[in-house]
């Protein structure tokens, strides 16, 4: 029998019996190289953040039909969970959440380079830095956030309490409104601690942070300062005093993040918030989803200055939830192209349009749209001269150190179950540098 190919002068049913062959070879190698990227992500009860993620890895199926994306959306705490286990045993997903504090992933050895993967000028310089461990970068900052202090004005007004013009109070004039809350029945500051290791601690942290300046301050989370020295302690024996006056909720041992949201603008409600940027995620979404009330009277006010303050100015700005990929993927070609189809422009300003929070994205102000187009205003006016320190405190500590800061500062102290003293000497005990 011949094994020449089919040509022209061979019956037209062998040329298409062959053709079909061949046609169905190409199938068999282009199923082959489908890849399909397993990606993991929190966020699953943030409805805008949730959905901003789904839409991009839509759009990038449709454009690489050759790529697949298996996306699922996990709690923070099962998601680390998992990934800390999986990373170990070569099962971890292609592309997984982290947060920048949790670089030690990078050092490692678990995560990918991501310099030939985006384009790093597309990234904000101060994001890219969050991410960087000797030299190259790891993570793709999707969120980022700075540290401000919510109000329900409704609730100022009915305390009797008229913010300054700059927004900016007093040690006085923050201690009277504690005081005046507390006298109303009203809680000063809604805060849950049950389910995170930092939320406790904002408020401590923007007065040490202010108090201290950038330079003390990155030296006091570093174990260069010591929590004795007398500026901290005079700003933590001032917070300490807020506390025993109810400033905190009774519950704030077991409140849980989200639920210290509805706390603050539903029930009971609190006069003011100290949280993150990114309480729009769950904020600015329907009541019956857990945001805030149409018609919740929402303001900002910048954290109050001690007398004595260093730098009033100043404000914390961080990377939150970030993009990784995993060093031992099996589908690199796809999962870098997802990566890199994220890091762009045009999808900061989508973020920030759906999500009214900041990112580490690169964005286009000039072109950002939106029906909060108001609160935005106001966020970007309230950092107008804002002297910025990048980076939460957990960002600088590990280890002893950042866990006694969560079980410390972030838990015992605004409960009130630890003095001023004992908590500096167990601060310094777990993060002071040797001499």
């Amino acid at each position: 029998m011949s094994t020449n190919p089919p040509t022209a002068r061979q019956p037209a049913a062998r040329r298409h019996g062959a053709l079909a062959a061949l046609l169905a070879l190409s199938g068999v190698a282009a199923v082959a190289q489908t890849q399909t990227v397993t990606m993991w992500s929190h966020w699953p009860d943030e409805a805008s953040k949730r959905g901003f993620v789904e839409a991009r890895v839509k759009e990038f199926e449709t454009a690489t039909p050759q790529c697949k994306v298996n996306l699922q959306f996990i709690q923070k705490s099962d998601l680390y969970t998992s990934v800390k286990t999986s990373v170990r045993t070569g099962q971890a997903p292609d592309i997984f959440w982290l947060e920048p504090d949790e670089i030690g992933f990078a050092k490692s050895g678990f995560l990918e380079p991501l310099d030939k993967i985006v384009k790093l000028d597309n990234l904000e310089d101060w994001a890219r830095r969050s991410w960087t461990h000797n030299g190259q970068v790891y993570g793709l900052p999707l969120e980022a956030y700075t540290v401000e202090l919510y109000v329900n004005r409704t609730l100022m007004k009915k305390v009797g309490v008229t913010p300054p013009a700059n927004l900016q109070m007093t040690q006085a004039q923050f201690t009277d409104t504690v005081k005046r809350a507390v006298a109303a029945g009203i809680t000063p500051l809604a805060q849950g601690v049950g389910d995170r290791p930092y939320p406790g601690a904002y408020f401590l942290q923007e007065v040490l942070l202010r108090k201290l300046g950038t330079d003390d301050y990155q030296a006091l989370l570093t174990g260069k300062l010591s929590f004795t020295d007398a500026r901290v302690a005079e700003a933590m024996t001032w917070v300490r005093q807020l506390v025993d006056a109810g400033a905190y909720p009774k519950s704030l041992s077991t409140l849980k993040l989200g639920e210290s949201h509805y706390y603050f603008h539903t029930n009971p409600g609190a006069l003011m918030f100290p949280i993150a940027s990114w309480y729009t995620g769950r904020a600015f979404v329907a009541p019956d989803k857990g945001g805030q009330p149409p018609d919740f009277a929402l303001g900002l006010m910048k954290y109050p200055v001690m007398d004595g303050s260093k730098c009033p100015e100043c404000k914390t700005l961080a990377v939150g939830g970030s993009y990784v990929m995993y060093s031992r993927s099996k589908n690199k070609d796809c999962a870098g192209k997802l990566m890199a189809s994220m890091a762009t422009v045009e999808n900061g300003n989508k973020w920030m349009e759906a999500v009214l929070l900041q990112t580490g994205v690169r964005t286009d102000p000039s072109r950002i749209q939106s029906i909060h187009a108001a609160y935005f205003k106001d966020l970007q006016a309230l950092s107008a001269g804002a002297k910025f320190f990048i980076g939460t405190p957990l960002h600088y500590m590990s280890g002893k150190c950042g866990e006694t800061f969560s079980q410390v500062l972030n838990r015992a102290f605004p409960a009130g179950l630890i003095s001023v003293a004992d908590a500096a000497a167990q601060m310094d005990a777990a993060c002071k540098a040797p001499a």
